[in-house]
C-alpha cells in the first residue's frame, strides 16, 4: 500500500475510533495510540525518506492535515464527554424542591437555665450585679465568714464533700458574697448583687433533694436597710415568677448568717390560697429563706455593722422550676430525657 493510501486509511480508522469512544480515559488511550511517538501515523511518516523528493511535499501536507483533524476531533470528543459527565453528576444530585424538607431537631435551653436567666434578668433590671465564684471553696469563706465557726452545730445542715480539711465543694453561693463584701468600696455606692451557680450537699434523702443543685443568692448592703426592703424585693420576685396576683408571707426562722431570719411562703398558685394537695391544704407554699445580714457577717468582711446593714436571700431555681411546672422528682432535671426536656421548649 502506498504511503498516501496508508495515511488515508489511518485517518478513517482514527475517526471511527474517536466517534465510538464513551469514556475520557479510553479517549486518552486513543490519543496516545494515534498521535503518540510509537503510533501508526508517526511510523508512517518515517517512511517519507523513501519517497521521491517531488512527492514529499504532498505527503507531508496530507500528514499535517490528518494529524490536525484527528487532534481537533479528539479535543471535541473530550469536551463532549466532559459535558456529559457534568450533566450526569447534576442529574444524580438533582433536588426536587417541591418535596417537603427534612426536619432538623432543634434543642432548647434547659428549664433550670431558663428559670435562672429569668431571675437574673429581673435583678439586673433592678440594678444588681451578677457575680460568679469558685465551686471548690475554702472552709474559711464557705462557713467561717458566714458566721459558722468550726464545730458550729448548724454545719450539719450543710454537710458537704470535703477535698481536704480546709477545702470543700461549696454548700451555697454565700462565699461569693463574702469575697465581694471584702472588696467592695462603699464610697462608690451600695452593694447589690446576686450570685448564681451550682452547690453541693450530701442531701439525697428523697425525690425532691439532690447532692448537686443550683442556687441564686441575693445580697444588698447599704445604710438604713430594713425588713420592708427585703419583703418588697421578695414580693416582686414571687410575682415575677409565679404570677402578678401572688402574695407572700414571712415566718420566723433561723439561719446563722442572718438575724432576724425568715422563711418565705407564696400564696398557692394552684388553688389561689384556698387549700389543695400542692400546698398541703395550707394555701401557702414555702419557696425560700431570707433575713437581714447578721452583724458578725458584716464585721467578718471588714464592714462596720453600726453604720451598714443589709438583707440576703437564697433562691433554689430547681425548686422554683418544680413548683412552677408541677415537677415531682428533681432527678428528672438531670436524666436528659428528651421527652421531658421538650415540654419546656416554648418557655
Amino acid at each position: 500500500m502506498e504511503l498516501k493510501d496508508l495515511l488515508k486509511d489511518l485517518h478513517e480508522k482514527g475517526l471511527q475510533q474517536i466517534s465510538a469512544v464513551d469514556q475520557i480515559n479510553k479517549l486518552n488511550e486513543i490519543r496516545v495510540q494515534l498521535l503518540g511517538k510509537k503510533g501508526p501515523l508517526t511510523q508512517a511518516l518515517r517512511g517519507m525518506k523513501d519517497l521521491k523528493p517531488d512527492e514529499r511535499p504532498e505527503i507531508g501536507a496530507l500528514a499535517n492535515v490528518i494529524r490536525d483533524d484527528l487532534q481537533n476531533k479528539l479535543d471535541q470528543a473530550k469536551q463532549h464527554l466532559e459535558q456529559e459527565a457534568i450533566q450526569l453528576q447534576l442529574q444524580k444530585e438533582k433536588i426536587d424542591v417541591t418535596l417537603p424538607g427534612n426536619k432538623r431537631k432543634v434543642g432548647t435551653k434547659h428549664v433550670i437555665n431558663q428559670v435562672m436567666d429569668d431571675i437574673e434578668s429581673l435583678f439586673i433590671g433592678l440594678g444588681y450585679q451578677v457575680v460568679a465564684g469558685p465551686e471548690v471553696e475554702e472552709d474559711h469563706y464557705n462557713f467561717e465568714m458566714m458566721n459558722l465557726p468550726k464545730d458550729h452545730p448548724a454545719r450539719d445542715m450543710q454537710d458537704t464533700f470535703y477535698i481536704t480539711k480546709e477545702t470543700l465543694m461549696r454548700t451555697h453561693t454565700s462565699p461569693v458574697q463574702a469575697r465581694t463584701m471584702e472588696q467592695h468600696d462603699f464610697s462608690k455606692g451600695p452593694l447589690k448583687m446576686i450570685s448564681p451557680g451550682r452547690v453541693y450537699r450530701r442531701d439525697t434523702d428523697d425525690a425532691t433533694h439532690s447532692h448537686q443543685f443550683n442556687q441564686i443568692e441575693g445580697l444588698v448592703v447599704d445604710e438604713h436597710i430594713t425588713m420592708a426592703d427585703l419583703k418588697g424585693t421578695l414580693e416582686l420576685l414571687a410575682q415575677h415568677v409565679f404570677g402578678s396576683d401572688r402574695e407572700i408571707r414571712l415566718r420566723p426562722s433561723y439561719f446563722p448568717f442572718t438575724e432576724p431570719s425568715v422563711e418565705v411562703d407564696v400564696s398557692c398558685f394552684n388553688c389561689n390560697g384556698q387549700g389543695c394537695s400542692v400546698c398541703k391544704k395550707t394555701g401557702w407554699i414555702e419557696v425560700l429563706g431570707a433575713g437581714l445580714v447578721h452583724p458578725n457577717v458584716l464585721e467578718n468582711a471588714g464592714i462596720d455593722s453600726k453604720i451598714y446593714g443589709g438583707f440576703a436571700f437564697g433562691v433554689g431555681p430547681d425548686r422554683f422550676a418544680m413548683l412552677k411546672y408541677g415537677i415531682n422528682d428533681i432527678r428528672d432535671f438531670y436524666l436528659n430525657d428528651v421527652r421531658f426536656l421538650e415540654q419546656f421548649k416554648g418557655e
